[in-house]
């Protein structure tokens, strides 16, 4: 569960900043941005997640005490998850792009036309 979250933010994340790219942003301007637009919906998709699993995380009710770990896991796996996604995939993305637009021969895009 931690993982699929975790992924679709990081892909969203990725996406969005591509895009800030494909507007002729720097790399480390895209992923600055991206952090900052993406962060709401992030923290949301994580949030919910983690509120979902705080009755299974306590172990309240009968049985609830074999649960109890793998709730405490996952609630524990998304606060890392998270932190990674708003922090680490930003960096990794602007240094893996930050060095393709370093590289000899590489043509900076087009810059836009005003309507």
């Amino acid at each position: 569960m931690c993982m699929g979250v975790a992924t679709a933010n990081s892909i969203l994340m990725v996406s969005f900043a591509r895009e800030q790219m494909d507007e002729g942003k720097g790399a480390r301007e895209a992923a600055l941005e991206a952090g900052f637009v993406r962060i709401r919906p992030v923290l949301m998709t994580a949030l919910a997640m983690m509120i979902g699993m705080l009755p299974m995380a306590l172990g309240l009710g009968e049985g609830g005490e074999q649960n109890a770990p793998l709730g405490r896991a996952v609630i524990g796996g998304l606060l890392f998850a998270t932190f990674a996604t708003l922090f680490f995939v930003p960096c990794v993305f602007s240094m893996i792009h930050g060095r393709r637009e370093r590289r000899p021969g590489h043509e900076p895009p087009p810059e836009p036309v005003a309507p």
